[in-house]
């Protein structure tokens, strides 16, 4: 019996070796079609597919393979997909970055070659309204005529009032902006220009302009300043506005659009006729999404200075939602800030970004945030005016606010729902009085 007993424990022992040895075997190497399509649809391919932002689509197989060894490496460094908050504060719904899991995937496939795979194991097709990365638009307009750009130099802005034609009051879900030429649209911005209003009333209407070109002295200086709504902000990166059903952006009718655009120039001429998509919401809204800025025009940046702190504060004269917050600087931009600071003087962190000029993105609540009236908002530019800011074009330089990529600007924009019967003018009233924009 002892040497029965025996040689079942050798036996036991065999079994058991056998059992680690399948535990320990190394797992299959990731292919395209079953681990890293299905990331690349859901983080990569809205910018990287044909007629998009992206050197090159992502789609196909055959278009992946030559990237592979790329694009691991960029989804280790974690710079794509672009996304650039500290992680420890705030979330947000158009976070596209990769769990260390994903990394991990497609670091694996890299390292293996890029196998194929079986093109069975592939997800359905991602369905993207062709051109767009909102719904197909209701309405598209666009500049009536192409802007000249010059292959050198700086570029005024460059203004474009197109008329909307529209004979009842139309609210907007989504909207897209579309540049001509990408390489050469630094950023812009499109205002609603209600048929009530005399901002820029004797300027040309479907011709673009400049400040310069305009001949009545007030309007020249108008064309820098208006406190008229924001229907869309645009920058590199920036993702379309699409708003929660219930809220939307009012324009009233007989309004017109105007586009101020600016664009930089990059060694080859060009020409651009951008335009914008619509998407008209289906019902009246319970809400109304108005855009407001913090922004600080005294800012001057000392020469070498290589973490400039300028801030600036508002307190909200009436209830709001916060939706969303889009910081804008230009090439000496390090980081941007939004606080809530309290009235016991502690400092909530909204959003903590480090920036970067050419990935300036929109953040998006996870969850709306309910504002009080007299809820204090600070935000914070941080700024590398130094030599060893890549991107400085002269660090010697004072550095003051002003229009083009040499200059700086310190501009927090935010996104908040009110009820929808309140224009901005009525948002910044309280207790009878007009209050700072």
């Amino acid at each position: 019996m002892a040497k029965f007993a025996g040689t079942l424990g050798i036996v036991a022992l065999v079994m058991c070796s056998l059992g680690l040895q399948r535990t320990t075997a190394p797992a299959p190497a990731p292919t395209f079609y079953k681990d890293v399509l299905p990331i690349l649809q859901d983080h990569c391919q809205s910018c990287h597919r044909s007629g998009e932002v992206a050197p090159m689509p992502l789609v196909t197989y055959k278009q992946t393979r030559p990237w592979a060894n790329a694009i691991a490496r960029e989804v280790q460094m974690k710079m794509m997909p672009p996304w650039f908050v500290d992680p420890r504060y705030g979330r947000f719904s158009n976070d596209p970055s990769l769990t260390e899991q994903q990394i991990s995937t497609i670091s694996a496939w890299g390292a293996a070659g890029a196998p194929r795979g079986d093109p069975q194991d592939a997800p359905p097709p991602k369905q993207w309204a062709e051109g767009w990365n909102i719904a197909r638009p209701d309405l598209v307009l666009k500049m009536p005529k192409p802007v000249p750009i010059p292959a050198r130099g700086e570029v005024e802005y460059t203004y474009d009032i197109v008329p909307t034609h529209f004979t009842e009051d139309r609210w907007v879900q989504m909207a897209e902006f579309r540049p001509g030429s990408p390489a050469h649209v630094h950023h812009a911005v499109v205002y609603i220009r209600p048929p009530d209003s005399q901002w820029l009333r004797h300027a040309p209407i479907g011709e673009p302009f400049t400040a310069s070109t305009l001949k009545d002295p007030v309007e020249q200086h108008q064309a820098h300043e208006t406190t008229s709504d924001l229907l869309l902000v645009y920058a590199p990166g920036s993702s379309p506005d699409q708003w929660p059903d219930g809220m939307a952006k009012f324009i009233p009718a007989g309004s017109d659009l105007v586009f101020q655009m600016h664009y930089t120039t990059n060694g080859t001429a060009a020409r651009d006729q951008t335009g914008i998509g619509i998407v008209f919401a289906k019902t009246p809204p319970k809400q109304r999404v108005i855009t407001l800025q913090l922004n600080n025009h005294a800012l001057i940046i000392p020469p070498g200075a290589d973490d400039f702190r300028v801030e600036v504060q508002g307190t909200l004269p009436n209830d709001a939602t916060l939706l969303s917050l889009f910081p804008h600087m230009h090439l000496r931009g390090k980081r941007f800030e939004y606080d809530i600071v309290h009235d016991d003087g502690s400092v909530e962190v909204l959003l903590r970004v480090n920036y970067h000029f050419h990935w300036q993105l929109s953040y998006r609540l996870a969850v709306p945030r309910l504002l009080k009236a007299g809820t204090k908002l600070r935000a914070i530019a941080w700024y590398d005016n130094s030599k060893n800011n890549p991107h400085n074009p002269d660090p010697t330089k004072t550095v003051t606010w002003g229009d083009q990529t040499s200059d700086e600007m310190m501009v927090g924009f935010f996104d908040v729902a009110v009820p929808a019967g309140m224009d901005k003018w009525k948002f910044f009233e309280r207790n009878g009085e007009s209050q700072s924009r």
